[in-house]
Order: structure tokens, then sequence, then C-alpha cells
């Protein structure tokens, strides 16, 4: 960890700069994890657009503050670590919720989504959202099935109006023979 002042103020720098930037945050406690699980973790963070930061609570909480983030002090209690999220809100909860079922002593207190706070279930929660594309798709599906409807409810009228115009024409080449 930084030691002199001016590595704390680059530390505090940095940090400002991800909560400034992240589209999701999640405050992990890691006790317990060793080096290897841990380097595992910040590597798929790496793969996933994220970034994985062991930092002293109070320069986090001083980031936190210098960002516009307010709220964040229960979380920054104990050994924390940050899983900061850039490019999309889902993809680091779920790593991180995986990571927790994995290693029942690397737990999460909870997060910032968009510069909201957010408690421990709402992580979870946002975990357990499909991918963007699978959303994306629901709603094309949903927009879609009401005019697939409407289309069924129009051919059967035509079909009808056919059926009736043949039926009538039948019956006038009955009467006709």
């Amino acid at each position: 960890m930084p030691a002199t002042r001016e590595e704390k103020v680059k530390a505090i720098a940095e940090l400002k700069e991800s909560f400034s930037t992240a589209k999701v945050i999640v405050f992990t406690e890691y006790r317990g994890l060793n080096v290897a699980n841990l380097s595992a973790l910040r590597r798929k963070m790496r793969e996933a657009g994220g970034r994985l930061i062991v930092s002293k609570n109070t320069i986090a909480g001083l980031a936190a503050r210098d960002a516009g983030l307010e709220g964040l002090d229960p979380f920054l209690t104990g050994p924390t670590a940050l899983a900061f999220g850039f490019d999309d809100l889902v993809t680091v909860p779920k790593l991180i919720t995986q990571f927790d079922n994995d290693f029942k002593q690397f737990e999460y207190k909870g997060g910032v989504l968009e510069g909201k706070v957010i408690s421990k279930d709402d992580v979870r929660n946002l975990a357990e959202l499909p991918p963007r594309e699978v959303l994306l798709a629901q709603v094309t599906g949903g927009f879609q099935a009401p005019l697939y409807g409407l289309v069924n409810v129009l051919q059967g009228n035509v079909r009808k109006l056919v059926y009736a115009v043949e039926a009538i024409r039948e019956k006038k080449a009955q009467e006709a023979s």
C-alpha cells in the first residue's frame, strides 16, 4: 500500500477516477482468501472489462467522497476489495456472486449502481439478471407478439370471408345444376 503522502494522493486520484467512470461497483470482503484465488478473480475481472482493487478503507472513502459518492461507510469496514465494472451493469456482479458461491469466506457487502448505493441483496438481484443480449431478445419478442396476434386476427377474418364466398359459390353451382 502507499507509504508516502505523494503515493497516497496518487492512489486517491486513481480510485476517484475509477469511482467516477464505473457503471457498477461491488464492495467485497476477501478475508481468508489466498493470493492465487484473488489473482484468479482479478484475471476474470480484467477479461470481463472490470477491475478488482484492494484498498485501505480510508483511501477508498476519501476517493469516493471526492467522486461525489456518499453513504459508503458501512461497506468500508474490514479488509475491502473493490470490484469496478466499466462496460455493463451485470458482468461484475455475476462474477462476484459466482466467486462468493465458490469461496464461502469471500463475501460482498454492497455496491454502487450508476451513482446510487445499493444493498447486498440488490447486488445479488443484479447478478441474477440475464445477459444484455437475452434481455434485448425478450423485449423484441414482446414487441412482436402483439403484431403476430393482430396478423392472425386479420387473417382469420379474411379466411372466413373466403370460406363464405366459396360456400355461396358452391351453393349457386348446385342450384344451377
